[in-house]
């Protein structure tokens, strides 16, 4: 067996970060800043952003964003997944073992403040979706499932209750009346505060889920 010495004498040096992994570590930051800057100006302007103005937000030419997205769909796309991310890391399960009060509450708070910060990027996101690439049109379809998925676990013991038939009905009526149209119609068309939307959520959710078992 090799004494300490001849251990430390052999052990490898180590590595430090080189030119090659600098320049990937700031490409990998301006297409973030890039990515950023695309979903401000969408939140902003409620429209798809040319290039010119991603540059200008962004502080970078617009070579510089097709030097790392081929054209704007699939900058499009990186946004879409940077949303899904944020939103999955932010809208984490809570409350599961709560009383149905608790469950419905969380779950529409939870909901109604990803709805604020993404509706947005979801109607530009949307928009002319059959002219859309198929990745994009897949994304949209993850994050329908990801919100049903979510119903699914904060009503499970409601849920419980139905037939598989009236358990699917109900499902899609509960992602129906809560989805990104629902909550953008209260807030624009009809004027609701935050508070006031999220009541008329837990009124729908509350009358659509079956009775709560007893022993939840």
């Amino acid at each position: 067996m090799a004494d300490n010495s001849t251990v430390e004498s052999t052990a490898a040096p180590e590595r430090k970060p080189g030119k090659a992994d600098g320049r990937r570590l700031r490409s990998e930051r301006t297409r973030r800043l890039i990515v950023e800057a695309y979903m401000a100006l969408v939140r902003e302007n409620r429209q798809m952003p040319t290039a010119v103005q991603i540059a200008e937000r962004a502080g970078y030419s617009v070579r510089s964003i097709f030097e790392r997205f081929p054209d704007l769909d699939a900058l499009r796309l990186a946004a879409t997944d940077y949303a899904i991310a944020e939103g999955r890391a932010q809208g984490g399960l809570r409350d599961l073992d709560a009383d149905r009060a608790t469950r419905v509450k969380s779950q529409v708070e939870t909901r109604g403040q990803g709805c604020e910060r993404w509706l947005p990027l979801w109607r530009v996101l949307s928009a002319n979706l059959s002219e859309s690439s198929e990745e994009l049109r897949e994304r949209i379809r993850l994050v329908r499932q990801l919100v049903t998925m979510r119903l699914e676990f904060m009503f499970k013991p409601e849920l419980s209750t139905l037939s598989e038939g009236e358990r699917r009905k109900t499902l899609l009526a509960l992602e129906a009346i809560t989805d990104y149209e629902s909550w953008g119609r209260m807030r624009e068309l009809h004027g609701l505060s935050f508070e006031q939307a999220c009541a008329v959520w837990i009124s729908a959710i509350d009358g659509l889920l079956p009775p709560t078992p007893a022993s939840s």
